[in-house]
């Protein structure tokens, strides 16, 4: 589609404007001839990309700027798209009032520091440059940013350039260096870029904003189908949630960093459950949800970019073809503990093969055929792992050069047949000095080089473990919606007191186990009746119990549990004790938290006093389907335990997908619920009966 065309169908739900993607007239306010600073290197790269249409500078002490009229007086510049802004922060509220209303300016990029990131003062300048521009329907990225680069103009004041190609990468960055770096080392592999935008402080536009735009504007065959993250803070997770989902349902690929996410700090929780949400748990959930790969550094974003260019991995049985045995060890160990498999290969047709190799060459897997394989050689292994090796359904040929001789014709044949195979073959060309020509000819050819192979081994399994975005289906879950919510509309903001947390657990359908609660030893005494030895007695109050000696278990008799009634109300804030019959099994964990911006949070684990000590916890965003809440129990490090361990019985895996999949219905018909932990659980396989509950809710 032409681009005028495009332009005019851009979606009006989108915040950014034609005059960003593509202006007709651009202005750099502080544009200058010293192309070693931003307000020059700008205009530069402004020319030097051959922009179609206008190009005006202001600049007050200059009347020519790299061979362009300069304009002194901003009031003297001609209307204006957009404006790329490079002058010192205090001055920039002014001029973007004068812009916006005198000039007709609808789309700002500033690249100027010293708005939210430096303080108070900052940020409220900040969110004046928002209102103004919000005034006019305008568009504003940054500040604090490095531009924005796109087919139609290059916006930056950085280099490399990257050659842009409708088949490249969208690079959408929270962080102007860390663009470039990765701009860097991506083209240094043959990685190529559609686009990218750098959004710095994100005071109007953040990333949110632009893949919003992405998807609302989405066109299959136009735009780039491969979307890479570098992500420093989100305002509106839901708004991310929804369209890298919608993206990716529609065939595009998202890798994504997250920084920042290790710890959220120090937090004032009151449950296992809210310590427990941490902010990396919540962002890989959130990707988990949309389909998007984890990355944890640069290295591995591009490595991931660099396999979405190649053909989709349909299997887990990876070939290895290497004339290095160490690197062909490292690659094995590396796809082996990301959960894919290096298969053993056997049999006539490997014989066979084994017949082509010169003498010591090994064809078991990884297939060995020494530093004098040929390019003959290879051609003839690929074709049998592609077509007599039913037990492979990927291949990484790891081939470099010991300087011996030309490996050109390798290269050659190696790029051949990636072309013309069906299953994906991976190159790894480590010899970035010795073959440094060769591997240049390679990425000419349109092919992407993986230097290292444990890099590529362990972004390979996270992007075949990475899954399709989950459905939001209604939950069918069978639950008593009006008892739960006439129960939450007849309480008070914090913990539910005992009674109703049992009610709530039966209108959810969510068994626990026999219990009473007293406040008199006459009471005990009459209640004692109703249940059968062993016994287990608690406080009853704002405390918690485990942590105050607030729980005796095993009471065998009558006269127990009265002294026990009696030593349980000395306990400081304690007002009652609860009698509990006394459960076995395996101790489980299952809890819920509301995370502004995410919703709800469904979490499992391993239950009792150690569930933050192992820290063996599944997350996942409501609403939570059972392939989902599956999926969260294989996780656990604890898994073993649902299918018996060292003589036990194992736990019922269905009762408690069962159990994550009611919390998840219960959260979602009452969004006042801002907490839940049902810790312990006791595991059984025939049965998983709630021990201990609170209920916490925030209207």
């Amino acid at each position: 589609m032409e681009t005028t065309e495009r332009n005019a169908k851009l979606s009006k739900d989108s915040m950014i404007n034609k005059q960003l993607i593509n202006p007709e007239s651009i202005v750099v306010v502080g544009g200058s001839n010293d192309i070693r600073k931003p307000g020059g290197k700008i205009v530069k790269n402004l020319l030097d990309g051959n922009f179609g249409g206008a190009i005006h500078v202001v600049n007050h002490r200059q009347k020519v700027v790299q061979g362009i009229q300069c304009y002194q007086d901003l009031n003297e510049l001609p209307k204006t798209d957009l404006a790329i802004i490079v002058i010192p922060s205090q001055y920039c509220l002014e001029t973007v009032k004068l812009l916006a209303h005198e000039k007709g300016t609808r789309a700002f990029i500033i690249l100027s520091a010293g708005f939210g990131e430096s303080g108070v003062e900052g940020k409220q300048l900040e969110n004046e440059l928002v209102r103004v521009v919000e005034e006019v329907d305008g568009c504003l990225i940054g500040p604090n940013c490095i531009g924005v680069l796109n087919k139609n103009y290059t916006g930056v004041f950085t280099t490399p350039i990257p050659e842009l190609s409708a088949t490249g990468c969208d690079l959408i960055s929270s962080s102007g260096a860390t663009a470039v770096f990765i701009m860097e080392a991506g083209m240094t592999i043959g990685l190529k870029f559609n686009s990218v935008y750098s959004v710095g402080n994100a005071a109007q536009i953040g990333i949110e904003e632009i893949l919003e735009h992405m998807d609302l504007n989405y066109e299959e065959q136009v735009d780039s189908k491969i979307k890479l993250l570098y992500i420093e803070s989100l305002k509106n997770p839901q708004k991310f949630l929804k369209h890298t989902k919608s993206l990716i349902n529609k065939g595009v690929k998202i890798a994504a960093i997250k920084s920042g996410a290790t710890e959220v700090g120090s937090r004032a929780a009151a449950s296992h459950t809210g310590a427990l949400a941490s902010s990396d748990r919540l962002i890989r959930a959130l990707f988990e949800k949309a389909g998007i790969v984890y990355c944890s550094s640069r290295e591995e974003l591009i490595s991931a970019a660099s396999i979405f260019n190649y053909k989709p991995l349909q299997g887990k049985n990876i070939a290895i073809i290497t004339h290095a045995g160490g690197s062909a060890v490292m690659l094995a160990d590396a796809l082996s503990n990301g959960g894919l498999s290096v298969p053993k290969i056997e049999g006539p047709d490997a014989e066979k093969l084994l017949t082509y190799l010169d003498g010591g060459s090994s064809v078991t897997n990884p297939i060995d055929f020494l530093a004098t394989g040929t390019a003959e050689q290879l051609g003839i292994i690929i074709d049998y792992c592609e077509h007599k090796f039913d037990n492979v359904d990927a291949m990484v040929v790891v081939f470099g050069s010991p300087g011996l001789f030309d490996v050109e014709n390798v290269y050659n044949v190696l790029s051949v047949k990636m072309d013309i195979c069906s299953k994906p073959i991976y190159p790894v060309l480590p010899s970035l000095i010795n073959a440094q020509e060769e591997i240049k000819v390679f990425m000419a050819q349109g092919n992407v080089n993986f230097p290292d192979e444990v890099v590529l081994g362990k972004s390979l399994s996270h992007v075949y473990h990475t899954s399709k975005p989950t459905d939001r289906s209604e939950n069918q879950e069978k639950i008593d919606v009006e008892r739960i919510k006439a129960i939450i509309g007849q309480s008070e903001n914090g913990f539910l007191p005992p009674q109703k947390v049992g009610q709530l657990l039966d209108a959810a359908g969510i068994v626990r186990t026999q219990e009473s609660i007293v406040d008199t030893e006459e009471q005990l005494i009459n209640e004692l009746r109703k249940f059968e030895y062993p016994l287990v007695m608690k406080a009853v109050g704002p405390i918690h119990k485990s942590d105050f000696g607030g729980v005796v278990l095993g009471i065998v008799d009558q006269n127990q549990a009265i002294s026990s009634f009696h030593a349980l109300l000395k306990i400081e804030n304690s007002n009652a004790v609860m009698i509990q019959s006394m459960q076995s099994g395996v101790e489980l964990f299952a809890g819920s938290t509301r995370e502004k911006g995410f919703g709800h949070t469904i979490m499992c684990g391993i239950g009792g006093v150690f569930v933050e000590v192992l820290n063996d916890v599944s997350i996942s965003l409501t609403p939570v389907n059972t392939a989902e809440a599956y999926g969260m129990l294989r996780k656990l490090r604890g898994y073993s335990v649902f299918k018996g361990v060292r003589g036990m019985d194992p736990v019922s895996e269905r009762l408690m997908v069962d159990v994550i999949r009611k919390l998840s219905a219960v959260v979602e018909v009452a969004p006042e619920i801002v907490e839940i932990d049902l810790n312990p659980l006791m595991g059984r396989k025939d049965d998983i009966v709630v021990v201990d509950a609170r209920f916490r809710i925030e209207k």
